[in-house]
């Protein structure tokens, strides 16, 4: 099988790149952190400029009608710059979400006000905070202008003020992360228990994470290089030490075989296979241990200095970090990966590998 992007989608996200380059600076995220949002407005209405809130909405509600395969690479470009932006959440998970809401919905009503809300994220006029079971803590809760919770299996659609937040500090201080209380009601239910939307939104979010973190991976360790060619010790640049060249050649090879892993799940998020879920609990576990390596490499390779507030490799080792318990953590998917590969109706050994 091709897990090849098309020349298209290598065009879209290299132009994402280019933008975010450009626009999400080191200095623009420590700007942010001192405000009391820690969020941009003139930065989010330019991601809506450059079509990212529209990548999953459907046509007929103004998006570009994609999915997430295309939101593979955008996704990594989003960890590589380490933007603080509540986009994921919003354009992916609470998009796709709200688009196979579309066909669940048990009304006219319920459908009228998914088509609505989507139409809004995809012209950049909305942020959405989802609630998920798996998430303890809600992220961008304080400037969404709608949250989707689950209660029993059913989805709710919130406004703001039908929920009472309360900030909780995390170790990224470009994550704002609240505990949210509110009260299930009639009116607010959207889609009623049993339609299996939050199972769909918990692969795209941790499908999200994934990408994400194979961006941070690739920062840190482009950081990493960096730093040794320009840091000279006894007369010559430390990248010329074999130790050293191997601690980053490890963390280069760990990213190598992941990104093919992340293409797989998202293609298979993308096709609806049934066993999707699988697919990406085996690319948000090998993210990870790229992330922890990265980190860990990245920060041996600058000694005493990456540690330190004023150097930019902190602002992507605590992303990393902070990501890695985000749409569960490394035991839930190891779970779901044992739970599929001893359940008694797969071949296992070398011979059934490819089958």
């Amino acid at each position: 099988m091709d897990f090849a992007l098309t020349e298209e989608q290598e065009q879209f996200a290299e132009a994402i790149r280019r933008f975010l380059m450009t626009e999400m600076t080191p200095e623009l995220t420590r700007e942010l952190w001192a405000t009391e949002s820690g969020r941009s407005d003139a930065l989010w209405r330019q991601l809506a400029n450059q079509g990212l809130t529209a990548v999953m909405v459907p046509q007929e509600q103004g998006g570009l009608g994609l999915g997430e395969v295309e939101w593979a690479p955008l996704a990594q470009a989003c960890g590589y710059f380490a933007l603080p932006e509540p986009l994921l959440d919003t354009a992916l998970v609470a998009a796709g979400l709200l688009r196979d809401a579309l066909a669940a919905a048990p009304n006219a009503s319920a459908h009228e006000r998914c088509a609505t809300l989507l139409e809004r994220i995809a012209a950049g006029d909305a942020r959405v905070a989802v609630a998920h079971p798996q998430e303890r803590l809600v992220a961008d809760a304080h400037v969404a202008d709608a949250i989707l919770c689950a209660h029993e299996g059913a989805v709710h659609l919130l406004r703001p003020d039908q929920a009472v937040l309360t900030a909780r500090t995390g170790l990224d201080p470009s994550r704002r992360l609240f505990e949210l209380a509110w009260t299930p009601a009639a009116e607010s239910e959207l889609i009623p228990s049993g339609s299996g939307l939050w199972s769909s939104a918990l692969n795209r979010g941790a499908l999200g994470v994934a990408a994400q973190q194979l961006g941070l991976t690739q920062r840190m360790l482009d950081l990493a290089i960096d730093y040794s060619a320009q840091r000279k010790q006894f007369g010559k640049a430390i990248g010329a030490y074999q130790a050293v060249k191997h601690l980053l050649a490890d963390v280069a090879i760990q990213l190598e075989f992941a990104r093919p892993v992340l293409l797989r799940a998202a293609a298979a998020l993308a096709h609806g296979l049934p066993d999707a879920g699988l697919h990406v609990s085996h690319a948000r576990v090998a993210a990870a241990r790229c992330a922890w390596s990265a980190a860990r490499q990245a920060i041996q390779v600058h000694g005493a200095m990456g540690y330190t507030w004023e150097l930019d490799l902190q602002i992507f080792t605590k992303r990393a970090w902070a990501l890695a318990g985000s749409w569960g953590d490394r035991a839930f998917h190891k779970a779901r990966m044992g739970a599929h590969i001893l359940d008694g109706a797969h071949e296992i050994g070398a011979g059934a590998t490819f089958a």
